[in-house]
């Protein structure tokens, strides 16, 4: 990069939440730079679970990338969640009235293939200009926006009045910057894996959750994938895994030979690849994702579902909005400053869209913290349409939003 490049908005993080972002401000006309630290096609560890709400995002964004993406050869139509409870007992949860009918709700793929084609997307359109292999390294306030630098060149130089960080769990300005800790409390630990062979995957694409005692408040997963392979991790809430100065690693491979509900199906398998870590910033806790300038989307605003590990879509659904309030805070822009206020508006949409859905979540993860009751809940979904009805909502977002604020939604919750 030689000279500085000046630009209304700038996008770090090229995953699904920054491409989100770029393929909207592009309908809003708004000059934008996207960049990402790595060359894309690029790993991202992760349980690869595309969910209805990512496929509805997408659709969102463009009616015809849904259908480019089924079309990928390495995707994996999911028609639901089976969920086992310490006690062993399943609850088939499907995304669909209609299991089997039409195309799946849901998928999974690879993150590999998912973020590379999202990338590609944004590239076709061609109105947003990538780059990629750019380590961002400083960011200076100015008096109209940032000032960029790049790590490996004291030349490259980025100037925009926005920046919008979708840099990930990780994300070096939604820690140093935005001041987001990481707590361990509200933060996950997780490990992953590439299986072929495993035994007993679902034909219809269901992802399995499997809570197993000794994991608690965390799971196990295993999701299907196409000729045979399985994407195999589990999860643990960071402060269990430094309470009980657990390896992941080791516990993922010990419980997968040793768990009567495992070995036989994981007899004939083969390990793939390494096992991979990852960190996930949980929503348990509301965090400020606006500030002066700036906007936080995804894992850098902590957004990821602290029951199900949904993120994905959380990313896209916040990238979209962050992308909708930047264009708005530009247009509202006086003598060239943007008012703080007009940033301040993401947080609300963004909470008024997830808030009380992660606030179930929460409440959900706290009950499975304790095995009788988490047994009680599954056992009672089993029986009760409108509990399991609800759970695959949280995967598959049909009319969650609507029937939470309905009061004899809670009745029939309770009561069934």
């Amino acid at each position: 990069m030689g000279d500085a490049l000046s630009v209304d908005v700038c996008i770090v993080g090229a995953g699904p939440g920054g491409c989100a972002a770029a393929l909207q401000l592009t309908k809003h006309g708004v000059k934008a730079l996207l960049i990402d630290k790595t060359e894309f096609p690029r790993d991202k560890v992760c349980g690869d679970a595309l969910s209805g709400k990512v496929m509805r995002s997408l659709e969102r964004l463009d009616p015809a990338l849904v259908l480019q993406l089924r079309r990928q050869a390495a995707l994996e139509p999911s028609w639901g969640v089976t969920f086992i409870a310490p006690s062993g007992k399943a609850l088939r949860v499907p995304f669909s009235r209609e299991t089997g009918i039409g195309d799946a709700p849901g998928a999974i793929l690879p993150r590999m293939e998912f973020d590379h084609f999202m990338l590609q997307a944004v590239k076709r359109d061609g109105r947003v200009t990538v780059l990629e292999g750019a380590t961002a390294k400083e960011f200076t306030r100015t008096d109209d926006g940032w000032r960029i630098t790049f790590a490996g060149s004291s030349s490259a130089v980025v100037l925009c009045r926005l920046l919008l960080d979708a840099s990930g769990a990780n994300s070096h300005f939604a820690r140093q910057i935005a001041g987001l800790p990481m707590e361990p409390k509200h933060h996950c630990a997780g490990v992953r894996a590439y299986y072929t062979g495993v035994s007993g995957l679902d034909p219809q694409g269901f992802i399995e959750l499997i809570f197993l005692k000794e994991l608690l408040p965390g799971y196990l997963w295993i999701f299907p994938l196409p000729n045979g392979r399985a994407n195999v991790g589990l999860g643990l809430r960071s402060d269990m895994v430094r309470k009980r100065r657990v390896d992941l690693r080791k516990l993922l491979t010990d419980t997968i030979a040793a768990h009567p509900q495992l070995k036989e199906r994981f007899a004939n398998a083969r390990m793939d690849g390494p096992i991979q870590g990852m960190g996930l910033p949980l929503a348990s806790k509301r965090w400020p994702i606006s500030g002066e300038g700036y906007l936080l989307i995804g894992d850098a605003a902590h957004l990821i579902d602290p029951f199900t590990g949904e993120g994905i879509s959380h990313a896209m659904i916040s990238g979209v909005h962050a992308a909708n309030v930047a264009a708005e805070a530009l247009a509202a822009a006086q003598n060239g400053v943007i008012p703080h206020a007009a940033l301040n508006d993401y947080d609300l949409r963004v909470w008024k869209r997830l808030g009380k859905e992660l606030a179930i979540s929460t409440r959900l993860q706290q009950l499975a913290d304790r095995p009788w009751l988490f047994n009680f809940v599954v056992n009672k979904a089993a029986n009760n349409p409108v509990l399991a009805d609800t759970i695959s909502c949280m995967f598959n977002d049909l009319d969650m939003r609507e029937r939470l604020k309905r009061p004899s939604f809670y009745l029939k919750l309770l009561f069934g």
